[in-house]
């Protein structure tokens, strides 16, 4: 029988907010099930991916953007 977890179990588990990974089971991006009011989350599940840059690669983007001649 597999190993299921609360959302505030898989939460701390992995360094997330619960608040965050139940908008994620919302959004479908992590398998869930419903049990009562509660969803329960496989154990051998892996949070989707960060995909937010990091790197400072788009820092002051906004001053770089040229602006059009003036007539």
């Amino acid at each position: 029988m597999p190993e299921f977890l609360s959302v505030t179990e898989f939460a701390a588990r992995h360094g997330k907010d619960p608040g965050n990974v139940r908008r994620l089971i919302q959004q479908g991006r992590i398998p869930a099930q419903k049990v009562g009011k509660q969803w329960v989350i496989a154990a051998d599940v892996e949070p989707p991916a960060d995909k937010r840059v990091k790197s400072g690669q788009y820092k002051d983007w906004r001053k770089k953007v040229a602006k059009p001649p003036e007539e």
